[in-house]
């Protein structure tokens, strides 16, 4: 498996979209959550949207492989049953989750998953980013800047860091990295 990190707004779904038509071999993790969609989120495609009391009596029948309260009230989680269905099919998983879940995945898959993190240049950046896209209001904004700060910080923790200054630049080095962890014996 190979798990894409970063604070909202950094980039990782754009590079992990960029690589899966690149690595035929790559199916795409889709992650439930309790929050209602954004823009053109479709059930099934980018989440599986469920409401908090399902979500969370899911998590109490342990259907998740990990899960997070990100924000107040707004869960997200991997479900063991999504990560069984495409290794059924052969195929290697990528995620694009939050830092909590990779952390935990990566702990619970070890070397068969690579954990990269996605770093923006700083702040200043990262707040453009998600005012430009218009899904959020200020008030949301600035509650992903500030825990963006804590994401940060945990970048450490992860395999590879790639910093997502120039996106040109990101794309091919995830390219490098991705194809460094599938060919290796």
């Amino acid at each position: 498996m190979v798990i894409f990190s970063a604070p909202s707004g950094a980039g990782k779904s754009t590079l992990v979209q960029y690589l899966i038509p690149r690595f035929p071999q790559l199916s795409f993790s889709i992650s439930a959550t309790s929050r209602p969609p954004r823009g053109e989120e479709k059930e099934g495609r980018e989440y599986y949207f469920l409401s908090s009391s399902v979500f969370l009596e899911k998590v109490k029948n342990n259907k998740f492989l990990e899960w997070e309260e990100v924000y107040k009230d707004t869960y997200y989680g991997t479900l063991a049953s999504e990560i069984e269905r495409l290794w059924d099919q052969g195929k290697t998983v990528i995620f694009d989750i939050d830092v909590e879940g990779s952390i935990h995945l990566k702990k619970r898959f070890k070397e068969r998953a690579l954990a990269v993190f996605i770093q923006v240049p700083n702040v200043d950046v990262l707040a453009q980013r998600l005012r430009n896209r218009k899904t959020d209001n200020e008030e949301k904004i600035a509650e992903r800047l500030a825990k963006s700060t804590l994401e940060m910080a945990r970048a450490v923790e992860f395999d590879t860091i790639i910093i997502n200054d120039d996106l040109k630049t990101a794309q091919l080095k995830a390219e490098e990295v991705l194809s460094t962890f599938l060919n290796k014996p």
